[in-house]
């Protein structure tokens, strides 16, 4: 009979077995170690591209913004030194805040005059008119400027159009310069709105309007018309339009050659306002540069908008619609 015997493993295959035992968790823990490690170099690599990114656009930003300084300011100083005619745009309908309004044209006016190489200024308009405050503002402050500096003469050349509160502010000017083919007139005052009672009784709406105060609802468009507040709506257009009527013969003077049509409200073609005296002469802004000012460079000084000048105007406009606000029917317009 045989007998088997258990082997049993020597000693040193013993202290072998356990050590690759012992061995094998301690390489998982520093593979392991190890990953993470690389994992977090990975990491702070990125984060380090991501700063340094940052940092550079950073300084780019920072140069670009010196560089336009410095180019603005390089500009500035040219123009000081050298004799030119100041341009000065007048592009849009004249209201606060809009495309031309008091603020802008003033600085840009003053910005001009300050100049020491200005030698004189054109009014560039192409504007069909607007509000008449702003256009009166504006108006008053060339006549000012014009006492202040008589060496520097202000003309204006008129584009496409130049009507109601754009010959309002022309008018000013020293001399009036058109197009063969310009509008230019319309010497009136408007104010238009919409009647909506006839279309509220169709549809069974009512109107429940509330005032503390007998005009408050004045011209309100959804109520009937009131004969005392619209004669009163009419006194102030007619008080409006003879304000308008005294700056025309002031600015004008002799030239104007009046008749029956010339406050109607009526326009005509430049080659026309020339021979009624509402224009002195057909001239491009670049013809009176070269043969009236004597100065052929044209710089332009009209005010630009900032971007942030831009954002807060749409904002504003965007909350004026929804609140649904229409304030220009409530004003007289020179349009």
């Amino acid at each position: 009979m045989t007998t088997e015997q258990e082997v049993t493993p020597a000693p040193a295959e013993q202290s072998q077995h356990a050590s690759a035992q012992a061995t094998a968790p301690a390489s998982d823990a520093a593979l392991n170690t190890l990953e993470k490690l690389a994992l977090a170099g990975l990491q702070e690599q990125k984060t380090a591209r991501r700063w340094s990114v940052l940092f550079k656009s950073l300084i780019m930003l920072y140069l670009f913004f010196w560089l336009f300084i410095f180019l603005g300011w390089v500009g500035q100083s040219k123009n000081a030194s050298t004799a030119h005619t100041a341009l000065i745009d007048l592009a849009g309908v004249i209201e606060p805040g809009g495309q031309v309004n008091a603020d802008a044209v003033i600085s840009s006016l003053h910005d001009a005059y300050d100049n020491k190489g200005t030698k004189g200024i054109i009014l560039r308009i192409n504007s069909p008119g607007g509000s008449p405050v702003q256009a009166g503002i504006i108006n008053d402050e060339i006549h000012r400027l014009r006492k202040l500096h008589p060496e520097i003469p202000v003309h204006a050349v008129v584009e496409d159009i130049c009507a109601s509160g754009g010959y309002y502010i022309a008018v000013a000017a020293d001399k009036i310069f058109v197009d063969k083919a310009s509008i230019v007139g319309s010497i009136g005052v408007l104010m238009d709105g919409y009647g909506f009672t006839e279309v509220m009784k169709k549809v069974g709406v009512e109107r429940r309007l509330l005032t503390a105060g007998s005009n408050k609802g004045m011209l309100d468009p959804f109520s009937p018309v009131n004969p005392k507040q619209q004669a009163l709506a009419q006194t102030m257009l007619n008080q409006i339009h003879q304000q308008f009527i005294k700056v025309v013969r002031e600015g004008r003077g002799n030239r104007l050659k009046e008749n029956e049509e010339t406050f109607s409200g009526l326009f005509w073609n430049g080659e026309e306002s020339i021979k009624l005296g509402l224009a002195d002469a057909e001239g491009s802004a670049e013809y009176v540069a070269r043969e009236i000012i004597k100065q052929e460079e044209i710089v332009d000084f009209t005010y630009q908008e900032t971007v942030v000048d831009r954002f807060a105007k749409k904002l504003g406009a965007s909350m004026a619609q929804e609140l649904g606000v229409n304030a220009k029917a409530l004003f007289p317009q020179l349009r």
